[in-house]
């Protein structure tokens, strides 16, 4: 499985002459506007090539598997080579699926080799246990698996950066071009297309060239999402700023608090028992096994141990189970009036 950066690569080698098409191509992700544009691309490359038929196909409860079996045996109505897409929103194939993606992936021709049809297979973020199974593997063999990583917080300010430059503009050079990068960041967090169509909302209003701070700030809506994990995320870094934006943008979204208390306290636990295990003498990555602690918190982990004291950890604890009780509708003393305002208590206990 490659990551996007070898897919641009593959991509910039199909246009060189360099690499030949695959039959089959298994994008995986979470972030539409990225995946779309992938796959975009190569169906664009793949019509220069005589690709012109596009039929697509989506898998549902009710999905004929043996279709697929069919896609590479029957003829086009006109004669065209095919680029079939076959969508599966879940990820998950159930029994039958399993064996017929094995079957079809057994059944390709290898890179290189004369093809008629491409098939391009759109799955969200999938799991160890998925990426490790019988029928992924299949595939992946068989053809590429492209795993499309979603856009982090810290790396959110370079990448409009480089989509502005695409539309040949760039913020102002020195600090005042990173401020603004990073408060248009802070406005768009967590909604790619939205992000995408603030930086194109640019290239509309304001000619090439150099954009100001007071153009940037003039143009860009607030059209931030965020969500649970991100939430927890800002907790453990500590960032105080970004974790109250958070809880206004999760408000005013109408998200349930106590689904939120529920992730926060979860979360805070799972903090206590790392805590208490390294007071024990384990290793970081034994107790990052032992509960779980992967992706972006196995990078956050370490700091969040080494920064939160044990007595402000318990009292976050304690308090985070007293606004779980409040969102409810039960009075507790000592709290603030609004439970979403105690949320940013619990946030200032860790940092």
């Amino acid at each position: 499985m490659i990551k996007s950066d070898a897919f641009q690569i593959h991509l910039a080698g199909l246009a060189k002459g360099s690499q030949s098409l695959n039959p089959l191509y298994v994008f995986s992700g979470d972030e539409p506007l990225l995946m779309m544009e992938a796959v975009d691309s190569l169906r664009v490359f793949a019509k220069t090539q005589g690709f012109t038929e596009r039929d697509v196909m989506v898998q549902d409860r009710y999905f004929d598997w043996p279709l697929l079996l069919s896609v590479g045996q029957s003829m086009s109505l006109f004669g065209d080579k095919r680029f079939v897409e076959l969508r599966m929103p879940t990820g998950k194939p159930g029994r039958e699926g399993a064996d017929v993606l094995k079957q079809f992936a057994n059944g390709l021709g290898s890179p290189g080799s004369e093809i008629d049809v491409i098939v391009c297979m759109q799955l969200p973020r999938l799991d160890m246990k998925t990426k490790s199974s019988a029928w992924f593997m299949a595939l992946d063999e068989a053809g590429m698996a492209v795993q499309i990583d979603s856009i982090e917080r810290s790396q959110l300010p370079q990448w409009i950066a480089k989509r502005m430059s695409l539309q040949s503009q760039s913020v102002e050079p020195g600090e005042v071009g990173q401020r603004s990068l990073q408060w248009m960041a802070d406005q768009v967090e967590g909604n790619l297309i939205a992000t995408h169509q603030e930086i194109q909302k640019l290239g509309l209003l304001y000619p090439s060239g150099v954009i100001s701070d007071e153009q940037i700030r003039a143009a860009v809506l607030k059209v931030a999402r965020y969500d649970l994990f991100e939430l927890t995320e800002a907790l453990l870094s500590g960032d105080a700023a970004r974790l109250n934006r958070m809880v206004d943008g999760l408000q005013g979204e109408g998200e349930p608090l106590p689904l939120i208390l529920w992730g926060i306290s979860d979360e805070l636990r799972t903090l206590n028992r790392a805590q208490a295990a390294l007071v024990a003498g384990e290793s970081l990555p034994t107790i990052f096994r032992n509960y779980r602690i992967w992706g972006k918190r196995e990078k956050l982990y370490p700091m969040a141990l080494k920064r939160i004291q044990p007595k402000k950890l318990k009292q976050a604890l304690v308090l985070a189970a007293n606004l779980d009780k409040q969102a409810k509708g039960l009075w507790v003393r000592d709290l603030p009036a609004n439970p979403w305002d105690g949320l940013r208590l619990v946030g200032s206990l860790l940092r």
